[in-house]
């Protein structure tokens, strides 16, 4: 039966989710309030989640568009939260820019209908702590969490911090992983809404907005390190403040895959000289390594030598990747006709919501 693949995925899923959440906080994860950590964990994300998957589902079921069941992906020990999400196939093409819209943001907008909600109550009921040790993850903020954090969460003291609950960790899990879909990027949500909302010249835009990840980056890294030339620090913690901006380097060169693989898959010939998935990833997974080996070192060496091996990666990407003019991240055309005023604003505000959600800085130590 073709659900077997699914139903195994998403118990596999259940599992590694509901491990990562035991593990989180104070407390062996074996002992009862490591399982009840893992309940409210895997609870909280995997509603979130379903939420989100069942709202592309349907709207693809409306809208008479093919589209298989979610498959899940877990993830143990590499990811955060135990899963990389889910994807629904949906191999045939999406007749209008209507039907578009729908599909794209039914999913997001479905999961945030749990993940608000949520989060507001695992803050309200998460712990204030002196202010974290030197080596101690941070996690990001955006103008919605901000948001909710003042209105539900208490308020810390000088010298306190807030130490999310399970449940509000899992919802800020959910909330990032939305603000990943809503990239209008290609094949994202995102993406999706975005060329609903503007047509072809989105795939202009879609490029524009992969190149910003470069200065997501740049202004990151370049932003800390002002502060501690300003506070007579020096260069001494460059090494950590790269390996807190590489998040949206690996994403960059993630989306770059992404749509290389797409444009394999759809048989598209590709300029000769293009970068090949293999050398995409290895520079990549170098370049994270090295961030992560310069996160505590002090002196300029292994910053030097990132940074060095960072100017060699863009070099190749202007004369044979994402730096040069290209298609890869181009969205399959769909119908002509535009949205109605009333999809209009759905497009619009479900654009808008991605603002509020944006993380300048997703993780941080």
């Amino acid at each position: 039966m073709r659900w077997r693949t699914n139903l195994v995925l998403f118990l596999a899923t259940i599992a590694s989710v509901f491990v990562t959440g035991a593990q989180y906080g104070e407390g062996s994860w074996l002992g009862p309030d490591g399982v009840l950590r893992g309940a409210q964990f895997a609870g909280t994300l995997l509603t979130i989640l379903v939420a989100h998957e069942l709202g592309h589902y349907v709207a693809a079921r409306l809208h008479r568009v093919e589209a298989s069941l979610p498959f899940f992906i877990p993830l143990p020990l590499l990811s955060p939260f135990g899963t990389m999400g889910a994807v629904i196939r949906m191999p045939g093409a999406i007749p209008t820019r209507r039907a578009l819209l729908d599909i794209g943001a039914s999913g997001p907008l479905a999961g945030l209908v749990f993940a608000i909600p949520l989060y507001a109550w695992g803050a309200a009921h998460s712990r204030l702590v002196p202010v974290s040790q030197e080596g101690m993850w941070q996690l990001g903020e955006s103008v919605l969490l901000k948001l909710l954090d003042r209105a539900f969460a208490p308020a810390a003291p000088p010298g306190y911090e807030l130490t999310l609950s399970p449940i509000a960790f899992a919802a800020w899990g959910g909330m990032f992983v939305t603000m990943i879909n809503l990239l209008p990027i290609g094949q994202l949500d995102g993406g999706h809404v975005a060329y609903a909302l503007f047509g072809p010249k989105q795939d202009k835009q879609a490029v524009l907005f992969h190149r910003a990840m470069l200065v997501f980056f740049g202004v990151s890294v370049l932003g800390h390190v002002g502060r501690d030339l300003a506070g007579g620090l020096g260069l001494h913690h460059l090494g950590k403040h790269l390996s807190n901006g590489v998040f949206w380097l690996v994403w960059f060169q993630m989306l770059a895959i992404l749509g290389l693989l797409g444009a394999k898959g759809r048989g598209d010939e590709l300029p000769p000289g293009t970068l090949t998935v293999r050398v995409r990833a290895g520079v990549t997974f170098g370049l994270v390594m090295l961030a992560s080996y310069a996160r505590d070192k002090p002196g300029s060496l292994l910053p030097a030598v990132f940074l060095a091996a960072f100017a060699l990666l863009l070099a190749m990407e202007r004369k044979g990747g994402v730096l040069r003019k290209h298609e890869l991240l181009d969205h399959p055309p769909t119908g002509t006709e535009p949205l109605d005023g009333r999809r209009k604003a759905v497009a619009i505000g479900t654009l808008l919501i991605f603002g509020l959600l944006f993380m300048p800085e997703p993780f941080s130590m």
